[in-house]
């Protein structure tokens, strides 16, 4: 079966990523819970060991499986001859329990460490669908924070823009150095509503790139929307190699099994430096 086969992934052709880099992997894994079986934690753990740092949305929250299947993915991680921290949000305070999730965060401490503890922004509830999960993360050399995100179904209209205008404010007024806002925004690369991102710094890593997967192939397309991103903001930092895992390819014509597999997103990797 094609879910048995390793994926190779070439992140940098003909360039070399310094050491001291961090590798970071932005993921929405659809309904991620206890629908996965083994076989799928293995296959997604093979897309990921590579990472430094792995942030995670759409963990299910409605019971505890969406926790245990990450629990279970670190213990494949480990499996695979790194060490690994992770942590997991309580879930979001969301209008239902249908749009309320988790978020995730993994990470190698041979790498990185967590600088206190990760929360979700309780200050925004009454302004999101979904809290953004804030970590603070440190290494030999740097010293940035995350903000995991998973904005509301794409919707047009005035609700997108406060949203995203409300989380761009609270940053701004925390004064924040170095920040990393990365997730499913729901909304493509070219949106109005990012001028709120823009507006206080930040810079979009992935330019008029679909992320999402169709339902179907069709004549060898399979990409459907490009509403996944990472934004930046920081005089200190520098980031290079952005790439999407392309975990298709050449294997359209398995679109629905792969899609059912691993999610109907594809995760972003990008590396950041001094």
């Amino acid at each position: 079966m094609i879910l048995t086969l390793l994926i190779l992934l070439v992140l940098c052709k003909g360039e070399i990523v310094r050491s001291n880099s961090v590798s970071i992997i932005s993921w929405n894994i659809r309904d991620f819970g206890q629908s996965r079986d083994s076989n799928e934690i293995y296959q997604i753990a093979i897309l990921l060991r590579d990472a430094d740092l792995v942030a995670i949305q759409e963990v299910v929250a409605k019971h505890p499986g969406g926790a245990q299947a990450v629990a279970r993915l670190v213990d494949q991680l480990e499996r695979m001859g790194a060490n690994w921290d992770y942590c997991i949000s309580d879930p979001t305070k969301s209008p239902s329990s249908y749009i309320s999730e988790r978020y995730a965060y993994l990470w190698k401490p041979s790498k990185l460490k967590m600088i206190g503890q990760a929360r979700l922004l309780s200050e925004l509830t009454d302004n999101v669908y979904r809290e953004p999960y804030l970590g603070h993360f440190k290494t030999d050399d740097k010293d940035f924070f995350v903000l995991n995100y998973h904005s509301r179904t794409h919707v047009e209209g005035d609700e997108e823009i406060s949203e995203f205008g409300e989380i761009s404010s609270w940053i701004n007024q925390q004064q924040l150095q170095s920040i990393l806002w990365l997730g499913d925004f729901n909304l493509e690369s070219k949106h109005t509503a990012y001028n709120a991102f823009y507006s206080i710094g930040f810079q979009q890593v992935f330019k008029d790139q679909k992320t999402t997967l169709k339902m179907k192939c069709e004549n060898g397309n399979y990409l459907s929307l490009g509403e996944d991103n990472i934004f930046i903001k920081s005089n200190q930092l520098t980031y290079s190699h952005p790439t999407v895992i392309d975990f298709i390819k050449s294997n359209c014509n398995n679109l629905a099994e792969l899609t059912k597999a691993y999610s109907d997103h594809l995760p972003l990797n990008v590396f950041i430096r001094d």
